[in-house]
Parts: structure tokens; sequence; C-alpha cells
């Protein structure tokens, strides 16, 4: 394979005080990983990435800056690791900018995003929820979504969850459901399955909203007023889908864990799940998948994967940070690039 064959892949930094700088190096300092089967550019501070590899080369497996590609986009301004204020913010929107940019003019198939912290972002001036809010403006999409992957290191079984609301206060999430927005995520989420994990044939689980999905009406009414007339009508119509739901969001998560852990040989676990809102799909996520779990955005028109954690300013500098979940980002976005560039000749 030729260098100009192989699949490209830009990571952004994130934000440069955070633990992003030490967990990419890390990543890249694995040449037993899929780094080696593919084109990877970093953009961020080439200051801060030799700084780290200074501090920590002599306490963790780190790769020499100078023996990876680095878009160097200078800081202004000295920073401290473990110290984020607005000019880490700032820095940290340019570096998502670029990568967007670039991936767009066909530079790069995918985007591997380091965290960022949104309060930093707020105090630079970008009032943005997230990144992914910022890849599906620049994209120009409305219809996208955060499905949560992760591989687990017991059986190989992977879980994938997506979420119908995202970041929003947990009093709102009754209020922004409807039957229009769950066929939009649903759409989403059997796209994805087919698309980049060749999944023909969906089984999907859909959680319910309220304790015992309801119970009948008597702990809640959203199941009764239109969740299960819109799972009924969604399952006749897609008859190449296996649906179920609502079901209780306290048992929803058994069989996933017994998955994760034991075995999948005789359990009727889902390809998907879909939960409702953030915390509802996240807490079990990050309790099963913390250090495999990889947040991939859906319905963008290209790739982009970021680990599940966040800046984690506390151990910025320290050596101490896991890299694991940086790696599953890099492996599941040149694993998903892979299968769609192979869907493109066949």
């Amino acid at each position: 394979m030729t260098k100009s064959e192989q699949t490209s892949l830009v990571i952004t930094m994130g934000d440069p005080a955070g633990i992003g700088p030490e967990i990419i190096l890390q990543a890249l300092s694995d040449r037993l990983s899929v780094t080696s089967s593919c084109q990877i550019t970093v953009i961020g501070s080439l200051e801060v990435l030799k700084n780290t590899y200074q501090k920590l080369r002599n306490q963790v497996a780190i790769a020499d800056p100078e023996t990876i590609e680095v878009w160097d986009l200078p800081l202004d301004t000295p920073i401290e690791p473990g110290k984020g204020n607005a000019a880490t913010g700032y820095a940290s929107f340019a570096y998502l900018e670029k990568a967007i940019q670039a991936t767009q003019e066909g530079k790069f198939q995918g985007i591997v995003t380091a965290p960022i912290a949104k309060s930093l972002w707020h105090s630079a001036g970008y009032n943005y929820p997230g990144q992914t809010e910022v890849l599906a403006t620049r994209a120009g999409v409305d219809q996208y979504g955060m499905l949560f992957v992760g591989r687990s290191p017991y059986t190989g079984w992977i879980l994938r969850t997506l979420l119908a609301t995202t970041h929003i206060p947990l009093a709102e999430v009754p209020q922004t459901l409807n039957p229009q927005l769950m066929t939009n995520k649903l759409d989403l989420l059997i796209n994805s399955l087919r698309q980049d994990f060749g999944i023909t044939n969906p089984f999907i689980q859909v959680s319910g909203l309220n304790p015992h999905s309801g119970e009948g009406g008597k702990l809640g009414t959203e199941e009764q007023q239109w969740l299960i007339p819109w799972l009924n009508q969604e399952s006749q119509r897609r008859n190449d889908v296996k649906l179920i739901g609502p079901v209780p969001p306290d048992t929803l998560w058994v069989k996933p864990a017994q998955a994760w852990y034991q075995s999948v040989n005789h359990l009727d676990v889902a390809d998907a799940y879909l939960a409702l809102y953030h915390d509802q799909g996240l807490i079990p996520v990050k309790i099963m998948a913390f250090a495999q779990a990889v947040n991939t955005t859906i319905g963008l028109p290209f790739v982009r994967t970021s680990p599940d954690h966040g800046t984690a300013f506390d151990l910025a500098g320290s050596g101490l940070a896991d890299a694991s979940s940086i790696k599953a980002a890099i492996e599941w976005a040149f694993t998903i690039v892979t299968r769609l560039n192979r869907s493109k000749t066949e």
C-alpha cells in the first residue's frame, strides 16, 4: 500500500492544558496499533507537544513529536498543564476548525478529537454546547447523533448506544422528545449500523422514559401517550429491523452488562440501544466501557470519533492519564473509514 492509498486521519489536540497532548503522544507511540497502518496528522501546539515529551519521556511510553506530522498552531502565551483558561479554550476551538476545514477539502478522511473544556470555549467567546455541535454546523447538517461505541476486552462484544437527546437539562427532556425526533434518531442509527458496521438487519432496543416505562401510566404518561404508538408504527414500517421497547430503563442494561463481562452465546443482545437522555445512556456506558468507549458523531459527511472522557486537568502533565480511549477512537475511525472506502468500490 502506498502512502497516498493509506487512510488519512487528523487528531486535534483538544485543550492544550488538558491531557490531550500526552494521551495523543502515548497513542502514537504504539506502533502495533492501527496508527502504523494509516497517515496521522496532529493539529495543535508543537511547543506543548515537545514540552510534554520532554517531561514524560522517562515515565511513560510516548512518541517524539519530531517523528510525527504536526500542523503547528502556536499559542500566543505560555500555558501550564492543568491550568486551562480562555486562551486554551480559544486554541482548542482553532484546532477543531482547522481540522474540519482540511477534512472538507479532502486532506483527511476522518477526525479524532481530543477533549476540550466547554466552559473555556465560553470564556473564549464560543457559545457551543460541545464539539459535536460545531462539527454539525460546519458540515451543514441538522440531523446528527452521538453514538457511543465500545468493544469489550473480556468477550469482544460491541456495545453501541445512541442518545436521543444530549446536552440539555433533565427538566427539558420530556418536552424535547417527540415522535419526529425519535424517527430522525432511529434513521441515523439504522443507517450507521448498516454503513459503518455492516449490520444489514439490525436489532435495536429503545429505552422507556419513566421508571418501569411508566407502568401503564401510573409512573408517567409519555409511554402511553406517544412512545408506544410510535414504536408500533415504526415496527410495522421497518420489516427489516427488529425493534423492541420501551424497555424499562433499569432493566435495559442487564443483558448488555452480561454480554460485556461474561458471554454473548446465550444472550439475545441487541446490536444497538437507543437511550432517551444523556445520563440514561452514558452512566451504563461509562461503568462498563470507560476506557474503551468512543463517541462517534453519526450523520456527518465525514467520520468523527472522540474519547469518552474530559480534559482531566487534575491529571495533566502527570503521566497518569489513560490513553486507552483515544487509542480506541483512532482504531474506530480507521475501521469505519476503511469499511466506507471498501463499500465505495464494491
